[in-house]
């Protein structure tokens, strides 16, 4: 049975991808259509650009051409999606007026990224221009692999244009921030609080990862990963695609904070059922600290573990002088309260050394009870032998 093909593959064979064009790149398009002021062209993958009808006038005003024939044209610039072209031969003068004009009406132009320097990009424009753009104006974040952009082709604004364009400087930052802001007016129209969203992991950090969801970075702060204590790179890495419920929307300062916790079942649902009161049970301790050792019995349900419990006459200062981290330890539940998520432990073996302690007392007892009668003090056999 042949393999199914996916989305990708299918629209690389039917060529509906748009493509993008070098300023001056030639090509052969159809006329679809003339209107009174500009002749489009067919340039496949259903998208179409269009040059001005006054290039293919005669002297006499009359147009050349008709719909259905073939032209040869070279690219100019796009905007807003929409490709421009132009039937005249690009020399070096008109692509430099074209490139001072782009950077006067801050065009967008399209371009290749040739190479990496030092402190960023080599841009070829055209064949006889380039310009360059710097490390800081290719994304809105830092870029961790500048290999990866070899070879592109991109938007770029002309954010300089100084020696009759021998110099030319090249952003793309002003393009995306635009993008990211109208991709912010939509989520908020759409996002609510407590809705659930799905994302993409970014970046991990010790506090917690930074997810994309839908254009827009939000944070999943670690405390919010799984319930009971995380390590966040252990959990989550670059890539992994999560589902999450929005915690908090700052709109004023673009901030939203999700919980991945909240999508699993609160483990402390079943926790009075599974550890009723003198139960039993054998778990990790995850913190030491001065008052005590706190217990892990599962994920996201913890005991208290006082360190009064394990001085049993001792003195000692702090749980970590009887206890180590990480170590299993058996524990018996002495009290839980529900409401205020606190179950408070005592070690299983206190209980086994407070039941001898206790036999060896009533044994003790015992023995005294059964012993003889003495002869007395020394003082009743003196007033023994007086009577």
């Amino acid at each position: 049975m042949e393999k199914e093909k996916s989305f990708a593959e299918l629209l690389e064979e039917s060529d509906l991808k748009s493509r993008l064009y070098s300023v001056g790149e030639k090509i052969e398009a159809t006329i679809v259509n003339i209107t009174p002021e500009w002749i489009f062209l067919d340039l496949g993958a259903k998208s179409e650009g269009y040059l001005d009808r006054k290039e293919l006038l005669d002297e006499a005003g009359n147009l050349t051409v008709k719909e259905g024939d073939v032209v040869s044209a070279y690219f100019l610039h796009s905007r807003h999606g929409e490709k421009l072209f132009t039937t005249k031969l690009l020399s070096r003068k008109s692509a430099d007026d074209y490139l001072y004009s782009a950077y006067k009406n801050r065009m967008p132009l399209e371009a290749t990224v040739e190479k990496e320097i030092k402190g960023g990009f080599v841009i070829k424009i055209s064949a006889s221009s380039e310009g360059f753009c710097p490390y800081s104006q290719m994304e809105l974040k830092k870029i961790d692999d500048p290999a990866t952009y070899i070879g592109k082709k991109l938007e770029f604004l002309v954010t300089e244009y100084a020696q009759r364009g021998r110099k030319v400087v090249l952003s793309r930052r002003p393009l995306l921030e635009k993008i990211q802001k109208e991709k912010i007016e939509a989520l908020k129209t759409s996002l609510q609080k407590g809705m659930k969203v799905r994302g993409t992991v970014t970046a991990v950090q010790n506090f917690g990862a930074f997810v994309d969801i839908g254009g827009m970075q939000a944070l999943l702060p670690v405390s919010e990963m799984a319930w009971g204590r995380s390590d966040a790179k252990s959990l989550y890495m670059p890539g992994d695609n999560i589902e999450a419920v929005i915690l908090n929307l700052d709109w004023e300062n673009n901030r939203i904070s999700l919980s991945v916790k909240d999508t699993l079942q609160d483990p402390w649902n079943n926790a009075v059922a599974k550890y009723p009161e003198g139960s039993v049970h054998t778990g990790k301790i995850s913190r030491l600290t001065e008052f005590g050792a706190f217990v892990t019995l599962e994920e996201g349900v913890d005991g208290l573990l006082h360190i009064s419990k394990l001085a049993r006459g001792k003195k000692i200062k702090h749980a970590r002088d009887v206890l180590a981290e990480g170590a299993p330890v058996e524990v018996r539940v002495e009290k839980i309260d529900l409401d205020s998520k606190k179950i408070s432990l005592d070690l299983a073996a206190n209980e086994e050394e407070t039941k001898a302690a206790a036999q060896e007392t009533e044994e003790t007892k015992s023995f005294i009870g059964k012993a003889p009668q003495t002869m007395g003090t020394l003082g009743d056999l003196i007033k023994k032998k007086k009577k």
